[in-house]
């Protein structure tokens, strides 16, 4: 089933949606079984599917962990959230869970693909503490200063930031300028989330070839080794228990996750 837009007769050129190629965004839309891609996004999809069987299960682990973070964050007194390379909108989404906790939270929902701001809109005509910035994270600045971004954030107090399976997107020489200019933007008592794809432990062909399927997206994917990722947290003290596999991060009885892939590691750090 194609993408049903909020205007079903809208070219999706004409947004600036480019349907040649595979989104990242539509290909974990299609991952938590949505109806927001093409055949391009399910065609690598099932390329990936092949190394790694269970990915649907990972994008539930994922998103699992994003709602743990989320709380932690609401319950150490964040009530500012930008939430990075946030997708299209699916249940659980970072606003709902944190205003579940504090219902003044504020969230900006950033990502480069059109297809979220075109979603995103729609979801949160009516909810005035959340809005939604075209922006990426390879150019921090227009993520911190976008208008949007401004609105609803004020950088003098603390602020969650997220980047839920997005820093391996960032190349070695990416890291410490994206990174350091996000660290530099936040004040003291501020945290950062993120989680990120590893090889530890994984077989180097699956890791191979599902590298290859994202060469062929805008946006290629870096797999790397425990002390590689903690890197991305410098500057930051981690929360305990530190920089582990996902489903090793705060377990919640209450909203239990799928069994663990140990595909991804994940953290919760805090800026001194």
């Amino acid at each position: 089933m194609e993408t049903t837009f909020v205007d079903e007769q809208v070219d999706p050129s004409s947004l600036g949606i480019d349907t040649g190629k595979p989104s990242v965004a539509r290909m974990y839309d299609y991952y938590l079984d949505g109806k927001d891609n093409y055949q391009v996004d399910r065609d690598a999809v099932d390329r990936i599917a092949q190394a790694m069987p269970e990915i649907r299960q990972l994008a539930r682990e994922n998103r699992a962990f994003l709602r743990r973070a989320v709380r932690y964050m609401a319950r150490q007194g964040i009530r500012q959230f930008i939430d990075i390379g946030s997708g299209l909108p699916t249940a659980g989404n970072t606003h709902e869970v944190a205003q579940q906790i504090a219902p003044d939270s504020r969230v900006v929902y950033v990502d480069n693909d059109p297809i979220v701001l075109v979603h995103g809109r729609a979801l949160l005509a009516r909810d005035d503490n959340t809005t939604v910035a075209t922006a990426d994270m390879r150019e921090p600045t227009s993520v911190l200063e976008h208008p949007n971004t401004t609105k609803l954030i004020d950088f003098s107090k603390p602020v969650g930031v997220l980047l839920i399976a997005m820093v391996h997107f960032l190349t070695e020489e990416e890291r410490p300028d994206v990174m350091g200019a996000l660290r530099d933007a936040l004040p003291s008592g501020s945290h950062i989330t993120f989680t990120h794809v590893t090889r530890d432990g994984q077989s180097a062909a699956a890791v191979d070839q599902i590298e290859s399927v994202y060469a062929t997206t805008p946006t290629p994917i870096y797999f790397r080794e425990h002390a590689q990722i903690a890197r991305f947290f410098d500057g930051y003290d981690l929360v305990d228990p530190g920089l582990v596999t996902i489903d090793a991060w705060h377990p919640d009885p209450a909203d239990p996750a799928p069994e663990a892939t140990r595909w991804l590691y994940g953290g919760v750090g805090r800026k001194p």
